[in-house]
């Protein structure tokens, strides 16, 4: 998923760029019904407890996104209160375009439990393929969560 930090009428929230679906009922009614960039992809993921590896890949027809890495050892907590990863996890407003057709919906959940790791990012090109940005980007960190319950709102026009 890439999403940009946004705001309207004073509001924070994000914008999904890209996100990419291995169910295909999913992709065809994210975007007419909450404006969601959701695009058909193969994704594999292993984030093995027992020896604390992350290792994944996402195959899409616009490229392929992989990593691996380490899950530290130490207690998954909240993110520290003003933090670049607080301001990465914590947003609880999406804002969105299908079309023309732009929109909000609020998310909920319970603070992400995260550990900072070291990840390693071996394949890029399906990032690379969402714009000209990708050239100049950087990579500033990477978090693991085990997980929480997400909960999302109806989609709202915004005007």
């Amino acid at each position: 998923m890439f999403v940009l930090d946004v705001h309207h009428n004073g509001e924070p929230g994000i914008y999904f760029l890209g996100e990419w679906l291995s169910n295909a009922l999913a992709v065809c009614l994210g975007p007419p019904t909450f404006g969601l960039p959701y695009r058909f992809g193969h994704l594999h993921y292993e984030h093995n407890e027992d020896d604390d590896g992350l290792r994944g890949c996402v195959k899409a027809k616009q490229g392929r996104l992989a990593y691996y890495g380490v899950v530290p050892n130490g207690e998954a907590s909240a993110c520290e209160a003003e933090s670049l990863t607080e301001f990465l996890l914590e947003r609880y407003t999406a804002f969105t375009q299908h079309k023309c057709r732009r929109r909000f919906f609020r998310v909920w959940h319970p603070p992400w439990p995260q550990l900072q790791v070291d990840l390693i990012v071996s394949a890029d090109d399906l990032m690379a393929a969402k714009g000209d940005w990708w050239l100049d980007a950087r990579k500033i960190g990477a978090t693991y969560s085990p997980g929480v319950n997400v909960w999302m709102g109806r989609p709202h026009r915004t005007d």
